[in-house]
């Protein structure tokens, strides 16, 4: 398996990212990145405190330039946070790179958060409503942009990497500058 930079893992809050995308590095072999935590390690505050004083207009501008520039310099497992996608210029800039969709339903979700208030989109009077919006909205746009699919319901962390794994050695090779090198994958 070879890719241009990073395996980009994308999906709904509850879907894995955070859990999965750290187990892939490992097993990879190579760096693994957050771009909610590198965000909120830039500003010096969290992803809650930067949507409450500045929006999320200005949230998502900050995303996208996190990711731009991380994109170019990272080449290993790199996970988005769920809405990352909705960005036009990220959804772009995705293109040509491996992009791992973790799916998750919306009983399973919702019982994966918990309903977080640090989840800022998912704060209000009826949040399995807003989460079941959310899923809606956002499902045709993590197919838009995934080159594989996983679902995650009724899975392990150990799992899905090696579903993940399992995909990533049969998907066609790939060459370029900044490639996780298929010695990488067992």
């Amino acid at each position: 398996m070879s890719t241009r930079g990073p395996v980009v893992i994308v999906g709904p809050p509850g879907s894995g990212k955070s859990t999965v995308g750290p187990l892939l590095a490992e097993r990879l072999g190579v760096g693994y990145r957050d771009a909610d935590a590198d965000l909120e390690a830039e500003e010096g505050r969290t992803i809650s405190d930067i949507f409450a004083t500045d929006g999320e207009p200005v949230f998502r501008a900050l995303e996208e330039r996190n990711i731009e520039k991380t994109l170019r310099e990272h080449t290993g497992v790199y996970s988005l946070g769920g809405g990352a996608v909705l960005s036009e210029a990220t959804r772009a800039r995705l293109r040509g790179h491996t992009v791992v969709f973790l799916n998750v339903g919306m009983a399973e979700g919702v019982r994966r958060t918990g309903l977080s208030t640090a989840r800022p989109l998912l704060a209000g009077v009826n949040p399995r409503a807003t989460y079941k919006a959310l899923l809606d909205a956002r499902l045709p746009v993590y197919r838009e942009v995934a080159t594989l699919e996983i679902g995650t319901d009724d899975r392990s962390p150990a799992e899905v990497v090696a579903e993940i794994v399992e995909r990533l050695r049969a998907e066609p090779v790939r060459e370029s500058p900044g490639s996780v090198p298929e010695s990488c994958v067992e």
